[in-house]
């Protein structure tokens, strides 16, 4: 398959300084095999530190087989591409850890290479994938736990609209939502 062929299959979300790619099959079966390929696939730069935290192979692995599924297509995870007036660049992973629940609770996650953190671009990404998830009439919460003393990742949940609801699903861990209800 060609690369032009390739990149028009993508699903993309544009927001002021980045575009959002839905991670398929076959971006995470490149991106496996390194952050060149990865870069070809997607036509953009790849920093030699990548791939963030929390994104190693067997979270790739994970992706991969939940991608199985095409329901799953955009509650996985989304590449960040930080879209420049020359080359673009990846810069991070935020996505979903699958579709919403039965009661529509859907929970996020993010993850930026380290010389990309405080430029707001976490919050950026979290915002768009807020909107596209609540664009969907069955979630009616978009929640996300993290550790207390991570306060740059709270302060993208809060910056966002996020509520402390309480303890996470594991020791140490807290839990923010945001409400569909709260957005009116």
């Amino acid at each position: 398959m060609t690369d032009q062929h390739y990149a028009s299959k993508l699903r993309y979300i544009e927001s002021k300084r980045l575009r959002l790619v839905a991670a398929t099959n076959g971006l995470i079966s490149e991106d496996l095999k390194g952050g060149q390929t990865l870069g070809i696939a997607l036509g953009v730069e790849v920093p030699g530190n990548w791939p963030p935290e929390l994104y190693d192979r067997p979270a790739m692995e994970f992706a991969s087989r939940q991608l199985q599924d095409s329901t799953q297509m955009g509650w996985s995870f989304w590449y960040l591409v930080k879209r420049l007036s020359s080359t673009d660049e990846l810069l991070g992973i935020c996505g979903f850890k699958g579709r919403p629940d039965g009661a529509g609770s859907v929970e996020i996650g993010y993850s930026i290479l380290s010389q990309f953190r405080s430029c707001g671009f976490a919050s950026e990404a979290v915002s768009r994938l807020v909107y596209w998830a609540f664009g969907h009439a069955i979630v009616q919460e978009v929640c996300a736990e993290t550790l207390p003393h991570l306060r740059q990742s709270i302060r993208v949940l809060e910056k966002n609209g996020f509520l402390l609801t309480g303890r996470g699903s594991e020791r140490g861990v807290v839990r923010f939502a945001i409400q569909r209800s709260g957005l009116d």
